[in-house]
């Protein structure tokens, strides 16, 4: 929008200067788009840890559950704005299943996938 008001701005004006101009403001547009898009995707191309408060969330449902379940593993992925999909990983002592969890962690929206496994661990008496 702003090179075709350059364009005529310089052909009925004689403001020749305005179409250079606006292709260097168009370049410097570009690149803070550009550096906003690697900044974003760099973590999820890198499989970077998450910082986001969504795995605290996870943890505390995790360790208030009436089930004493150990987490052994927890990735969690941005999938939109605001969205993240969630795989855990889970050490139950007692029978427990996989859909309690998941109706646990549900009262969190931002979760709007969630994978949950769970391993009964079985305790040895060590001499």
């Amino acid at each position: 929008m702003l090179a075709i008001l350059a364009l005529i701005g310089g052909k009925f004006w004689g403001a020749s200067w305005l179409d250079p101009v606006m292709g260097i403001v168009g370049a410097g547009l570009v690149a803070i788009w550009a550096s906003g898009l690697l900044r974003d995707t760099g973590r999820v191309l890198l499989d970077a840890e998450m910082d986001v408060p969504v795995i605290a969330e996870i943890r505390e449902v995790i360790e208030a559950s009436p089930i004493r379940a150990t987490i052994t593993d927890l990735h969690v992925w941005r999938v939109g704005k605001g969205k993240y999909a969630c795989i855990l990983s889970l050490a139950v002592m007692d029978a427990a299943e996989p859909d309690y969890f998941r109706q646990q962690l549900s009262i969190h929206e931002e979760l709007v996938h969630i994978t949950v496994e769970v391993n009964q661990r079985r305790w040895q008496v060590s001499a």
